[in-house]
């Protein structure tokens, strides 16, 4: 949901305001509010349990920040992500992450996942744009409810697992339902399904 306000916010303002209010993220502006539920909660927390799992079993360089704002180039956007695996070793090069936790720099980034809300025309457009811009060589959209539009999840309307690998600037798109496997290029051992996922909402 678009948050009425009387002229665009810029990153600074946006980050001066809400830097420490997880609900609310920037684009083009406009302030939106991520409008969590507690299902939405519960699917992206079963997911970070099993991606936190492979980065043990492997001793990957990897962590999931409990908070993290992505900013891309401009002064207007500021997106929060559900989850997001960050590289440690490319930290230093951040110029913002000593001082908060803000990235900048796609290389920093893994995998990213959102978790589809009311403001699904975001997630399935504007930030698939994003993140392919800065070079995210991986995306998931988790829409556990079926919210997003009959162009991006098809018709009837049910849930949806997209799977956005970059390739060439842009991300190639699986589609997933049922005991489809997820196949991670991020994370090859992941053992899940997508039924798995869209389910964790009712449930673990």
């Amino acid at each position: 949901m678009t948050i009425a306000k009387h002229r665009p916010l810029t990153f600074d303002e946006f980050w001066a305001q809400y830097g420490d209010n997880d609900r609310y993220e920037l684009i083009d502006g406009e302030l939106f509010d991520l409008e969590p539920t507690g299902n939405h909660e519960q699917v992206g927390a079963f997911i970070v349990r099993k991606l936190n799992v492979q980065i043990d079993i492997l001793d990957l360089p990897y962590f999931i920040p409990q908070r993290c704002v992505i900013k891309p180039s401009g002064d207007w956007t500021g997106l929060r992500p559900d989850l997001v695996v960050l590289d440690r070793d490319s930290l230093e090069a951040e110029p913002l992450w000593q001082r908060e936790p803000i990235i900048t720099l796609g290389r920093s980034i893994k995998l990213v996942v959102e978790v589809v809300s009311g403001n699904w025309q975001n997630d399935y457009a504007r930030k698939t744009d994003e993140y392919a811009i800065l070079g995210i060589p991986e995306y998931w959209i988790v829409d556990y409810a079926g919210l997003g539009g009959t162009d991006f999840i098809g018709k009837p309307k049910q849930p949806t697992l997209t799977i956005c690998t970059l390739q060439n600037d842009r991300y190639e798109k699986q589609i997933l339902r049922g005991d489809s496997p997820i196949v991670s290029p991020t994370f090859p051992g992941l053992r899940l399904t997508a039924e798995q996922v869209l389910q964790a909402g009712q449930g673990f």
